[in-house]
């Protein structure tokens, strides 16, 4: 064992513990996986980053990203936070953007004023649910099945399935069954502004609220701000018409926390972006 630099980082919010905390171990060298694994687990957060040096051109940094049970290929807040930790701590990129390898490739993240983003990549799975499906998701969320006024695969590493519904207010109310819904993880959208106007914002600038459900150690779990969800979810929204290619959600209004999505079509690039805060600068023994 060894201490190394570690930063515990709170994503897509600007003001400390209102967005969705990060462990960053920023020297992961020589540790085995099971030895990241246990370590995740250990924090009792959602997930832990270990950076390491990149094994392709190109990239600035490599990192690895864990859940408790499992190495995810790629997630958003910890692109963001592991970002932000690598540039505080001295990391400085080869050009224009930074290039963060991970487990599904090369990710492009660039500085958009006090806040990260990252280009978004490619979905793995797209295109609407089956009807079964819809049905099941409807009957674990508590809503008519009519109420699901769209659908689709939000697939880009995390295997999410993506609905949408009538109202912020209808997805801030959610009860979901974790019995019904054991085993998926699902993504939940609301516009919060005006009905029949496509990504209105309300008057805090906000045009949807977005819930995720997921399964946890004790069932099913929600997460404060999920970047990955986010990202395909915008990349259904924009492409069927139903969001503007520049908009904000609001995630995690549900557990106490303000969670802020930026998202920002650009060319060929969707961006997904979020401001960052470290809360724990110092070392961990591992």
């Amino acid at each position: 064992m060894k201490n190394r630099p570690f930063k515990q980082v709170d994503v897509f919010t600007a003001e400390p513990y209102l967005g969705n905390p990060l462990a960053v171990v920023l020297d992961g060298s020589g540790l085995t996986t099971e030895e990241m694994q246990h370590f995740t687990h250990w924090t009792n957060l959602s997930e832990a980053t270990f950076l390491l040096p990149p094994t392709q051109a190109g990239a600035d940094y490599r990192v690895r990203i864990f859940c408790p049970g499992r190495e995810l290929p790629f997630a958003g807040h910890p692109t963001l936070g592991s970002c932000h930790a690598w540039l505080q701590a001295g990391g400085t990129p080869q050009g224009e953007y930074v290039v963060q390898e991970c487990g599904v490739g090369l990710v492009k993240l660039r500085r958009d004023g006090d806040r990260l983003a990252f280009a978004a990549p490619p979905l793995k799975k797209s295109g609407p649910l089956a009807e079964d499906e819809v049905a099941l998701i409807a009957r674990g969320l508590g809503v008519p099945r009519s109420d699901i006024v769209a659908h689709a695969w939000c697939d880009n590493g995390p295997n999410w399935r993506g609905v949408m519904l009538r109202s912020a207010e209808q997805v801030l109310a959610l009860k979901p069954d974790g019995a019904v819904l054991a085993g998926l993880d699902v993504g939940v959208v609301g516009p919060r502004g005006k009905v029949g106007v496509v990504g209105a914002a309300d008057q805090d600038g906000i045009a949807f609220e977005v819930r995720a459900f997921f399964p946890g150690n004790n069932g099913l779990a929600e997460d404060p701000v999920t970047g990955s969800l986010n990202a395909a979810l915008a990349q259904w929204l924009i492409g069927a018409g139903l969001a503007p290619a520049q908009y904000v959600a609001s995630q995690g209004t549900a557990l106490g926390r303000a969670g802020r999505v930026h998202v920002v079509q650009d060319g060929g690039d969707l961006w997904i972006g979020g401001s960052s805060v470290t809360c724990v600068d110092g070392t961990v023994t591992l």
